[in-house]
């Protein structure tokens, strides 16, 4: 593990206890609805093999459990255990029927699935964190089977440059002090650095041509301050 790769996994650890309570209040639970968008652009089907890669505390990996449910079921990978722990104790919690879930610490650079395991697949707001994002992405598209989809959430910089000055007064002013009386003002004061040396949206879709997907759309959402990337592996789904 590189130390770059320790540090961001250390930043998941910590924040795991607070992770969905942030979430919600810094978004105004918009992340729930931007998240079933996600799910929706993945095509999920009932009997699918799903998975959700960096599923942090499960909340896209439950999503897909509804979707599949009864005779799918969905793999939940990430690299922080104590996000999967938080997932693990979620999942008995949930009420509604939903297909059987497993839980997997493991690198989506060197995912332990085998080729064309899977009928669909998301990632919330992880690729951002990964350290090689074409790694990943070649990674995603070996696992899936031909004609998979895969929606991938995370931040984006918006082309505006009034929404891109909101997006950094946001952080700066509602973001970090919400971290900071948690105890976490550094791990949130990450986001914004990590966000400048993120692919936007039509960089997102070159790389993922070159890491083999031929169909590829970026969708900007909360006026281009969020973003999914779609993308579909060759074939027909069988």
């Amino acid at each position: 593990m590189t130390p770059e790769v320790g540090y961001v996994q250390q930043i998941f650890n910590r924040i795991a206890p607070v992770y969905d309570q942030m979430n919600d209040g810094l978004s105004l639970g918009l992340h729930r609805v931007w998240k079933r968008m996600a799910v929706k652009w993945c095509q999920p089907f009932s009997g699918a093999t799903a998975l959700d890669l960096c599923c942090g505390s499960g909340d896209l990996a439950r999503l897909l459990a509804q979707q599949v449910a009864p005779y799918g079921q969905v793999y939940g990978v990430d690299f922080s255990p104590a996000q999967l722990a938080i997932a693990r104790g979620r999942e008995l919690a949930f009420s509604l029927p939903i297909a059987p879930l497993i839980w997997a610490e493991a690198d989506v650079l060197a995912l332990p699935f085998r080729d064309q395991t899977f009928d669909c697949a998301t990632m919330g707001y992880g690729l951002r964190n990964v350290a090689d994002i074409s790694q990943s992405l070649r990674e995603l598209h070996r696992v899936l089977k031909p004609g998979a989809r895969a929606a991938i959430l995370d931040f984006h910089r918006p082309g505006n440059p009034q929404l891109s000055r909101f997006q950094r007064w946001y952080l700066d002013t509602f973001v970090v002090p919400q971290a900071r009386s948690q105890g976490l003002e550094a791990e949130y004061a990450y986001i914004f650095p990590s966000l400048e040396k993120f692919p936007i949206g039509s960089e997102q879709v070159e790389i993922a041509h070159e890491s083999g997907f031929h169909r590829v759309t970026h969708y900007q959402i909360a006026g281009g301050m969020m973003g999914v990337l779609v993308v579909q592996k060759d074939g027909e789904l069988v």
